[in-house]
């Protein structure tokens, strides 16, 4: 579904493109023409880019003074969460498919990626490369439809949880989550208390909700709402499991704002700066953190010997 979505938007794109490269063929050379209708696409999927950060500062926190950024880094801010959201969704996501368990022989635990709100598991590919290259097994799970209940993607995570501990063997796995990912994994994890999870890491979780959900369709959305009855409910139900937490998070996300929404009692925190919503999912300094939870969690976990998925 997320994939045809994507796909609807790039034919829209591609189509704006075309008519304006048709338009200005009339009075420029039509290379000069191509060129400027390709910039005037990447120009709007800027500004939207721009609006998203101008909404999330005026509704976000009050940045530390170490994590301040000047002018070249709001720049390289801006930059990077621009190209991750563009490599996301007009490539990575856009070319998902579902794939089995990567069978690696490392002795971390097996690791599940759960992405966040209208994405699917293409989302995790720089990660992804990254486990591979540690040999470690992994696998992510795709949550669907786009605009369920977060309570709706339970099962369909319960399935994914043991899917993987039968392709592996292993007595518990680690769960790393994106966004609204991380609240699917805290509501599985109040139905599952005794889910085989050694530990839960969430990056750029909106875990008390976030002021631009309300631009979002679906419940999904409505419950990731500031002051939703849902994200009471859910607070009230795990405090007792939060040290299984790892929370990691941006002072300079672009969709959570407040940007400490993603701050969570009880668990560990790891906040960032000058990194935006999306490009948390890969810039190298989160992907160093979240190896070192998936290795802390290992250490603290018996393992047999790892096999060959079958």
């Amino acid at each position: 579904m997320v994939v045809a979505i994507l796909l609807s938007v790039m034919l829209v794109q591609i189509a704006a493109a075309l008519a304006i490269w048709y338009a200005a063929t009339g009075w420029m050379p039509a290379d000069l023409a191509l060129l400027g209708a390709v910039l005037a696409v990447a120009l709007v999927r800027m500004a939207i880019n721009a609006n998203n950060f101008r909404m999330a500062r005026r509704a976000g926190s009050v940045v530390p003074p170490e994590h301040r950024l000047d002018p070249l880094g709001r720049l390289r801010l801006f930059a990077g969460e621009y190209r991750a959201s563009m490599l996301s969704t007009s490539w990575h996501m856009l070319r998902h498919r579902p794939a089995p368990c990567f069978a690696g022989t490392s002795a971390a635990l097996p690791v599940l990626l759960v992405h966040g709100y209208g994405c699917n598991g293409g989302y995790w590919a720089p990660l992804r490369a990254l486990l591979r290259r540690e040999g470690i097994r992994h696998d992510a799970v795709d949550l669907v439809p786009v605009t369920a209940s977060i309570e709706d993607y339970v099962p369909q995570l319960e399935a994914a949880v043991q899917r993987l501990l039968a392709a592996t063997g292993a007595p518990r796995i680690v769960l790393v989550c994106h966004s609204m990912g991380g609240l699917v994994a805290r509501a599985w994890l109040r139905r599952h208390p005794d889910g085989a999870v050694a530990r839960i890491v969430t990056i750029a979780t909106p875990h008390h909700g976030t002021a631009l959900a309300h631009l979002g369709p679906g419940e999904n959305a409505r419950q990731m709402r500031i002051g939703a009855d849902w994200l009471k409910r859910l607070a009230h139900d795990d405090f007792g499991r939060r040290a299984l937490f790892t929370s990691i998070w941006s002072w300079h996300d672009n969709i959570v704002a407040p940007q400490d929404s993603c701050r969570l009692p009880g668990a560990k925190d790891i906040a960032f700066g000058g990194i935006g919503h999306v490009a948390l999912g890969s810039d190298p300094r989160v992907l160093r953190a979240v190896l070192s939870e998936v290795h802390a969690a290992a250490a603290l976990t018996p393992l047999p010997t790892p096999g060959t998925i079958n």
